[in-house]
């Protein structure tokens, strides 16, 4: 596969990744988040309206291992969210939401790098809304397209943080009053497209969470 350029937006002057740091509960667990697009880095770089950098990377992905979540049914990469994040706060969650992962999740410990969907806003939102009920298991691809928010790259093994290049020094300070209101209009329109969606009678409600635990 070669090596590609990605990116890292950060409210940070600096940078030092470091394998096995990072929260758990982010979309794929512990690592560091990239994106092959340098306009998205710059608006999740001052997404919680702070001042931003940009950093650029590079990756070497000869010999690495890559889990794609966009090669699997959209109900994997749901079950590795819910093994990280809460979807929903609800008795009825907490119930089955362990029988779904524990059915629809793969293994992704034997790999380097995920790719996929980042689960900020409104793509998160699509889970939530699958777990309660009111969007077709059917329809999940078509949503996670909606908004054009975006693919991320999560680095995950020692093996794969080697690979990284080492320069860490921002390679740009990012306009929080452009890049602000650039991440607000791309969340907002892509809700809007969404609940598009879910109203539309293309949307039957006869696919739900409810038919997978």
């Amino acid at each position: 596969m070669g090596k590609i350029i990605l990116y890292h937006g950060s409210p940070y002057p600096t940078l030092a990744p470091q394998f096995g740091k990072g929260e758990d509960r982010h979309d794929y667990g512990k690592g560091l988040y990239l994106t092959p697009d340098i306009e998205l880095a710059k608006e999740w770089a001052v997404c919680n309206d702070t001042e931003g950098y940009l950093y650029a990377l590079d990756l070497d992905l000869d010999e690495l291992n890559v889990l794609d979540f966009d090669e699997y049914d959209p109900l994997v990469w749901i079950a590795e969210l819910m093994s990280h994040r809460s979807a929903d706060n609800s008795v009825r969650y907490r119930r089955f939401a362990p029988l779904f992962i524990e059915k629809d999740q793969i293994d992704a410990s034997g790999y380097d790098v995920i790719k996929g969907w980042r689960a900020d806003s409104s793509y998160f939102l699509i889970a939530k809304r699958f777990v309660k009920d009111e969007l077709d298991a059917s329809l999940l691809r078509e949503a996670l397209k909606l908004g054009d928010l975006g693919i991320q790259y999560c680095v995950k093994s020692e093996r794969a943080f080697g690979k990284l290049n080492q320069n860490y020094k921002p390679i740009d300070q990012v306009d929080k009053n452009v890049y602000l209101e650039r991440y607000n209009r791309r969340d907002y329109e892509a809700r809007q497209k969404l609940y598009d969606l879910i109203n539309s009678e293309r949307n039957t409600l006869e696919d739900t969470f409810r038919n997978y635990v």
